[in-house]
């Protein structure tokens, strides 16, 4: 009697389970296709990066010296490249490791994936990134015989950066991009946890 009582008591607590995991899921799925369908969205998005990453320190003593909410989280030193790190590694798998500042060259992301080494360099910048950082990403990418490489702004690029990087396999990721990898790795990392299988 005991016994019947706890297998029931067991199979309502997993039926239970099971309806709410399906529940949230079905939450999260709309939320993903809204994310998708707006533009605008993504775009917001995009701006909160850059001042979440990008809060202005005194170069002698380190402090902030914008005075804004506790409310918002602000950054320590390379955590912008430790979060583009972690968006691409999860977008192209691999392994990635933020270099710092010791003689990067200019260089933010070692990225090795299956197919070689990838260099990259982010700017939390709200005006568009010039042909600069994809000069010195080519440059590097030269001197290390990379694959490939990326920038990664929470902006956009102007005419003459595309343009440059055109036939460099530099891979140029706006703020909209670098939203659309992040979402797009959420939906992955959701549907790992439930089963199914990653998008291809």
């Amino acid at each position: 009697m005991l016994q019947t009582a706890l297998t029931v008591v067991l199979l309502i607590g997993a039926i239970h389970l099971l309806i709410i995991n399906r529940k949230k899921h079905k939450r999260n799925k709309q939320l993903y296709e809204l994310l998708d369908q707006s533009e605008d969205l993504k775009r917001t998005l995009a701006m909160g990066l850059y001042y979440r990453f990008n809060f202005k320190k005194d170069s002698e003593t380190g402090e902030f010296t914008d005075q804004v909410s506790n409310l918002f989280i602000q950054q320590v030193d390379y955590e912008f490249e430790g979060f583009v790190a972690d968006v691409m590694r999860t977008k192209y798998g691999g392994e990635t490791t933020v270099t710092g500042t010791i003689g990067d060259y200019g260089v933010d992301i070692r990225h090795h994936r299956d197919d070689g080494l990838y260099l990259g360099q982010v700017k939390a910048y709200k005006n568009n990134v010039s042909f600069d950082p994809i000069a010195i990403i080519h440059s590097n990418m030269v001197q290390e015989k990379a694959e490939g490489g990326f920038i990664v702004t929470t902006s956009d690029f102007t005419n003459q950066a595309r343009k440059y990087a055109s036939s460099l396999n530099i891979e140029l990721i706006n703020g909209e991009q670098l939203v659309n990898y992040l979402i797009e790795g959420l939906k992955d990392e959701e549907k790992e946890l439930i089963g199914q299988p990653k998008e291809a």
